[in-house]
């Protein structure tokens, strides 16, 4: 017999419940497989739609940054750039999506007043420097929001991917095998209840 399995009632029985056990594992990973294709679709919506935005505005923050060079001169820009101190206020919060941890980073607000003085001869800081600064936080806040989407692709289609090798592993090798498994034991004991019959035949007198 295949597998090397007793025919016996007992044997049936259990592999008739592990049998049920997988065919509703079955429907439940296949549930949970299009629950997470579906929100990484949506995710890779919001992939492109930032990262189109990133295209422009990392344009207009590089063409800000030669203005401000070009009015001020490359040593000032950097120097008053040392002044920023780094971004470091990014709050990330996990959200449970099907037992997937999915990171929401908060908002950044990218038009945020800059620490120095906004321009002004007073200060010596021109206004295209201020609009550099402003575009660079506009950089800085879609980065956060293209981490938070990426990672959040990333860790979708992992699961996805072990959700599928799951569904694959019941329905082409686990299920397929405990029905040819039950086929054959109960193909073996009725083949043992007629031999025990016949036996049973031939052992009684004769009337």
């Amino acid at each position: 017999m295949a597998n090397k399995i007793t025919a016996t009632r007992s044997n049936m029985t259990r592999i008739q419940s592990a049998l049920k056990l997988a065919r509703r594992g079955h429907d439940l990973l296949e549930q949970k497989r299009k629950i997470l294709m579906q929100e990484l679709m949506g995710r890779m919506k919001e992939v492109r739609e930032v990262q189109e935005s990133m295209h422009h505005v990392f344009g207009d923050a590089y063409f800000s940054l030669q203005m401000a060079n070009i009015s001020m001169g490359i040593e000032n820009v950097e120097k008053i750039a040392f002044i920023v101190p780094e971004e470091d206020r990014f709050i990330v919060r996990l959200r449970s999506i099907m037992g997937i941890d999915i990171p929401e980073v908060d908002k950044l607000e990218p038009n945020l007043a800059p620490i120095y003085a906004m321009g002004g001869a007073a200060t010596g800081v021109s206004s295209v420097l201020d609009n550099a600064y402003v575009d660079a936080r506009k950089v800085v806040a879609l980065i956060a929001r293209l981490s938070e989407v990426e990672t959040s692709v990333y860790r979708l289609a992992i699961q996805i991917r072990k959700t599928l090798r799951r569904v694959n592993a019941l329905e082409k090798v686990f299920i397929p095998r405990s029905e040819s498994q039950i086929k054959l034991i109960a193909s073996a004991l009725d083949e043992n209840e007629r031999e025990d019959l016949t036996r049973i035949k031939l052992s009684s007198p004769s009337r």
